[in-house]
């Protein structure tokens, strides 16, 4: 495809770079020095100018684009963006928000603004940081297959009752399959033999009732579940979704906002969430409310460095695990390595969202996995398809070895992959393959 992206900050730099070996992309920005370093770096066309204005889109070759991406730091500039280009150009238009209102507008009417496609900053940040909720050691979560199948992946510790033992040892569950071990930045293919080493990250695809039981293998003295006390620090517009979204779970978190009118406001909004008004930096107030004694805390102010502070002070006072709002995509890894449990970083998650839509094609279903090492398909089999008719066994054999079957479903039934398992057309496979492979591989399932 011929992708036109408007917007050359961290999240714009990032789609780039994601799309720039298997399509045609150019790049615009008003920044000189942006569009200048991104002709050094990346395989890409830079156009330097205002991407809300004709002539500019009319030079980044809008005319003969398959898609144009607005992704700048500015709600209304990359809903001009996309109006803009629907009066001059058939581009599929995807816009990137950070207000929910604007997001809600759209869904009513999926034509508004001349957007074809609307993803929120805030509001997929808080589904992220949701979804790792009631899992033990889950670092990342993704549902597939109308929620029927779930993709999770979990850090092991030296203490894990999984740590040192095999993937045969480790096997205990019926709807459960080991896809893959993140090791040292590489991604293996677990075997039987295969030994869980501490510091392992573990992706499985199973049923979200064994995904749980497996969450309960990994970390035994956390249990999963809605009983969880979970501690949001922030009032921001991902802290109060990450509040209504637990509530909709059956949680009642908790939420320390330090400014009166917005605590007010929340308390107002969220009838199922303890709202405090103080400061989180408060060593006093977080012993005397016991913050300690969280399951999870969720650091959701409006500062990376306040983010940081935050997550360690509640590590000390004995919160189990901290997730941190982390603004800056480069200090994700350098938190982590600190002392937070798990970084978020609002500008990644949509960046990954924009770009998994530009790849989709058959795949009905798409996650990233470890900043694009793997990824988690879900695809609809039809009569062409390489696994269609065959046991798996023999079609498997017909793949890269850094592909594996995950799970199937047939209408709404879930089936545990098998060698001798025959797949059918109208099955949804869940697979997870390597990224370097993905593309050679979705076109013939």
């Amino acid at each position: 495809m011929r992708v036109v992206v408007v917007g050359a900050g961290q999240v714009g730099s990032s789609i780039a770079a994601d799309l720039d070996e298997t399509h045609e992309v150019v790049v615009v920005d008003s920044d000189p020095d942006r569009t200048e370093d991104l002709n050094y770096t990346l395989d890409v066309l830079a156009v330097t100018g205002d991407g809300t204005a004709v002539s500019t889109l009319e030079e980044a070759g809008v005319d003969d684009a398959d898609m144009v991406i607005a992704s700048t730091d500015d709600d209304e500039t990359n809903i001009v963006v996309c109006s803009t280009v629907k009066a001059i150009s058939d581009a599929f238009t995807i816009a990137r928000v950070k207000n929910t209102e604007y997001l809600r507008t759209w869904q009513r009417s999926k034509k508004a603004f001349g957007i074809d496609f609307m993803v929120c900053t805030n509001l997929l940040a808080a589904e992220s940081i949701v979804r790792v909720v009631g899992l033990p050691a889950a670092r990342d979560v993704d549902p597939f297959a109308g929620g029927r199948v779930q993709m999770a992946e979990f850090e092991v510790d030296g203490d894990s009752p999984v740590s040192n033992v095999t993937i045969r040892e480790a096997d205990r569950f019926d709807e459960l399959t080991f896809a893959a071990i993140l090791r040292n930045g590489s991604v293996e293919i677990p075997r039987g033999e295969t030994v869980i080493q501490p510091g392992d990250r573990v992706v499985v695809i199973g049923t979200p009732l064994s995904v749980q039981e497996f969450a309960r293998s990994v970390a035994p003295d956390e249990s999963p579940g809605t009983a969880e006390e979970v501690v949001i620090v922030g009032g921001s517009e991902i802290g109060y979704h990450v509040a209504r979204l637990l509530e909709e779970r059956g949680f009642n978190p908790r939420l320390i906002e330090r400014d009166d009118l917005r605590a007010r406001k929340l308390a107002e909004d969220l009838p199922g969430t303890v709202v405090m008004e103080s400061d989180a930096t408060d060593m006093d107030f977080l012993e005397r409310e016991h913050v300690g004694d969280a399951d999870l805390l969720v650091a959701a102010l409006d500062s990376d460095e306040k983010n940081l502070l935050v997550s360690l002070l509640a590590g000390r006072l004995g919160v189990e695990r901290t997730v941190a709002v982390i603004d800056t995509t480069e200090y994700v890894d350098l938190f982590e390595a600190v002392g937070v449990d798990i970084g978020v970083s609002p500008r990644e998650v949509v960046a990954e969202e924009i770009t998994r839509f530009t790849r989709e094609g058959g795949a009905e279903n798409v996650a990233l996995i470890e900043s694009n090492k793997a990824e988690v398909l879900e695809i609809e089999v039809d009569e062409q398809s390489i696994l269609a008719g065959r046991p798996i066994k023999e079609s498997v054999a017909d793949l890269p070895n850094s592909v594996v079957i995950g799970a199937i479903t047939r209408r709404d039934e879930f089936i545990t992959p098998r060698g001798d398992t025959v797949v059918e057309p109208g099955d949804h496979v869940v697979l997870f393959a390597a990224t370097e492979v993905v593309d050679a591989v979705a076109p013939r399932l």
